[in-house]
């Protein structure tokens, strides 16, 4: 039925949604309600490839779509959050007005859009990047995205000695780490299995591993560490390779 080709723009068109309300929720202090929209919106993220390649609903409109989309859930909204993190660094309050600070603040309080900014160029470079089909050079934007939103997750939900990391010391390091891993071209191993042999596949079982404690012990907060598995693996192969 034709009616079936709209299916995986849909779902694109989902993900862009959770990720707007996302970005919209941080704005109003609740980066933890941020986190379980990016949640949802890489869950619609992973189902429009799968829904693309069952129905065979491929094309240049959902191509683009899923990149716009894709800067909007992992680039702005996980930026927003990372601003209502920083402004609960500086002031202890999560909710906020921009023009109620001095101009140094607002500097500050802007600065993690350049998150945005490198999200943009990760996501341009892809499209143009033919070498990209079996792996990734550079993180991608939707690890980079759960890993922040997760990482404020944790902040905002359990306080505490992780209220730390809200300040402006650690956020905007973070933030240029990040920067750079996106656009850089260090080799990203897939997660895909093309087989199950233990040796072939040592770094996925263990990031399996890593993911399933991490959520166990961390919730949300989880895939802050399992991302930095897959950083940690994923430069171990690279170096190993050099």
């Amino acid at each position: 039925m034709r009616i079936l080709q709209f299916v995986p723009n849909t779902l694109t068109s989902l993900n862009l949604f959770f990720g707007a309300t996302g970005m919209m929720l941080a704005f109003q202090g609740r980066p933890d309600l941020t986190a379980w929209c990016i949640l949802i919106a890489a869950f619609f993220d992973f189902t429009d490839g799968f829904a693309a390649r069952m129905l065979k609903a491929y094309s240049d409109i959902g191509k683009e779509l899923d990149s716009l989309a894709d800067l909007i859930s992992f680039g702005l909204a996980p930026a927003a959050a990372y601003m209502s993190l920083l402004h609960f660094g500086l002031t202890g309050s999560w909710t906020f007005s921009f023009f109620a600070h001095d101009f140094v603040t607002r500097l500050l309080l802007l600065a993690p859009f350049m998150l945005a900014v490198f999200s943009a160029l990760r996501l341009a470079k892809f499209n143009i990047d033919t070498r990209q089909t079996e792996s990734f050079l550079g993180l991608t934007t939707t690890a980079t995205g759960m890993f922040s939103v997760s990482l404020i997750y944790l902040v905002y939900v359990r306080g505490g000695d992780w209220e730390m990391l809200a300040t402006p010391w650690f956020v905007l390091p973070v933030i240029a780490v990040f920067c750079a891993l996106l656009v850089s071209e260090i080799p990203m191993f897939s997660l895909k299995f093309k087989d199950f042999h233990f040796q072939r596949n040592l770094s996925r079982y263990l990031l399996i591993l890593i993911g399933a404690v991490s959520l166990l012990f961390f919730g949300i907060g989880g895939i802050a560490f399992t991302v930095l598995g897959y950083l940690l693996f994923s430069l171990v192969n690279w170096l190993r390779r050099v």
